[in-house]
Order: C-alpha cells, then structure tokens, then sequence
C-alpha cells in the first residue's frame, strides 16, 4: 500500500480518500457555521429584498429548528448523562433554546414587510451567536474530554436530522 506524507506521518493511501466519520460535536459546529453564514447572507440583503429575506428566513428557521431539536433530544441527554459538572451548561442551553424558539415561531408567522422583522432576525442572530460561543468554548471541549461516544451520537444525530420536516413548509 503507497502513503501520502505530510509533517512526518505518512497516512496509507486507502485512508486519506474514505471519508472520516463524523462526530457529534462536529456536526453541531458545522450546523452553527451553516446558519452563520444564512445570518451573514441576510445582513447583506437590501431593504426592498422582501422575497429573499423571507426565504434566507426561513431557512435560518428550519435549520435551527433541526438543530436544537437534535440537540434536545440526543446530544444534551448524552452529555447529562455524564454527570453533574454538566448540569448548569445544558441547563442554561435548553433555557437559550426556548427563547429562540419563540423568536422563530414569530418570525415564520410574520412577512419580511411586517414592523420588527428586521429587529427580530437581528436579536435572533445575537442570541445565536452567543449561545454558539457558549458550546464551542465552553462545553464542547469539556465533552471531548469525556468517554462519550461522539461518532455514534453523530451517526444518531445525522439521521434524526433527516427525519426532522422543515417547520416552515
């Protein structure tokens, strides 16, 4: 079997091109990247872009939607699971979640021209962010450290996400 190196390790062919399996934390981050990006994508939409803010809207809307389902029911049970140094970090993220929800569940009802729209995906976006910044430095590193299985709670919680049907629909 040939190797590719890199910085003295050499890595067998076969392994380089199969893909590596995906691990919880992973797939919570890249869902926190994703919707970043939506949040980015509305910031630079014009005022007149109606029609395409409700659309990038709605999309932000389910894919938070997925993810805070995902992580209510598979990912924050695991990690409670774990013991009580973990207890206040879900506890304060379930918390976080609730108040998003209802910022989603008023932004789906509503029209990219209602009054406070604007404000509503604004404050949702804040709320976001700072509940991303909790995870990524605070309790996903603790997680790592412990003897979750995080590939097979990402495999659970890759397939639950395609169960999950887009609110906005």
């Amino acid at each position: 079997m040939r190797t590719q190196t890199g910085k003295n390790k050499a890595i067998p062919k076969a392994l380089a091109t199969e893909p590596q399996p995906t691990d919880a934390i992973t797939v919570l981050m890249e869902d926190h990247e994703h919707v970043k990006d939506l949040f980015e994508q509305f910031d630079g939409l014009g005022d007149r872009a109606m029609v395409s803010k409700k659309k990038l809207v709605d999309e932000i809307c389910n894919e938070l939607t997925k993810h805070t389902m995902v992580e209510e029911e598979l990912f924050y049970p695991a990690v409670r699971s774990l013991g009580k140094e973990f207890e206040d970090d879900i506890d304060e993220a379930v918390v976080e979640h609730a108040s998003a929800k209802q910022l989603i569940a008023q932004l789906l009802s509503m029209d990219a021209g209602d009054d406070l729209y604007d404000a509503k995906v604004t404050v949702l976006s804040e709320q976001i962010d700072h509940h991303v910044q909790e995870e990524e430095e605070q309790l996903f590193p603790k997680v790592r450290k412990s003897r979750l299985d995080l590939v097979a709670l990402g495999r659970q919680m890759e397939e639950r996400k395609q169960q999950i049907p887009d609110p906005a629909r």
